[in-house]
């Protein structure tokens, strides 16, 4: 089997890779993450997706990259990662009573051959109505700081939520692996 780099320092995604029992290694992107003018978040997502694993790959030459990217989106804004307490009150703010929808950005690029399976996995969350004092113990307690949309629904994230809707709870963490697994058999990597 080829070597498999999980293009990622999340240490959410690699949690996640690990539960399909393969061997990996991770290695960091150094890509420009901004959004180019008038850039969908789904056409975002996929292109930082490619990019992430085209980049790592240049240290990777035969190996097969997963790329991955993500944002979550509310009254059609983006919500990145927010970085600090003040940033991420502000956007479980914002998501306070509305659906949020998450779209991850799924590459799995084979550096020996520079073929790219590029597809995007969504999600939506729909939040409960919070109060300001509910946001700030949630943000104190978890500190989600490096997490789209300001939660870790792994956690205490989930008390944030009245339901959650799509085809697989891992994309909402990062990384979808159904979709994943999907890309692997294509490269005869069977799971299990």
């Amino acid at each position: 089997m080829q070597q498999l780099v999980l293009g990622s320092t999340s240490p959410f995604r690699s949690v996640l890779l690990e539960k399909l029992g393969l061997p990996f290694l991770t290695d960091a992107p150094d890509i420009d993450e901004s959004r180019l003018p008038g850039e969908s978040p789904t056409t975002l997502v996929m292109r930082l997706a490619e990019t992430k694993a085209r980049e790592v790959a240049t240290r990777h030459p035969q190996a097969l990259i997963i790329g991955s990217d993500q944002v979550a989106c509310v009254d059609g804004a983006i919500l990145g990662k927010p970085g600090d307490r003040e940033n991420a009150i502000a956007q479980l703010t914002a998501a306070s009573g509305k659906t949020v929808k998450f779209y991850t950005g799924l590459c799995l690029y084979d550096a020996a051959t520079a073929r790219a399976q590029v597809e995007m996995e969504s999600f939506t969350v729909h939040f409960r109505e919070l109060d300001s004092d509910q946001i700030a113990r949630y943000v104190d307690r978890e500190q989600p700081f490096n997490c789209a949309g300001s939660f870790k629904s792994e956690g205490l994230g989930i008390t944030l939520f009245s339901a959650l809707e799509g085809r697989d709870p891992n994309s909402l963490i990062g990384l979808p692996l159904i979709l994943l697994v999907e890309m692997l058999n294509d490269h005869r990597i069977r799971l299990p």
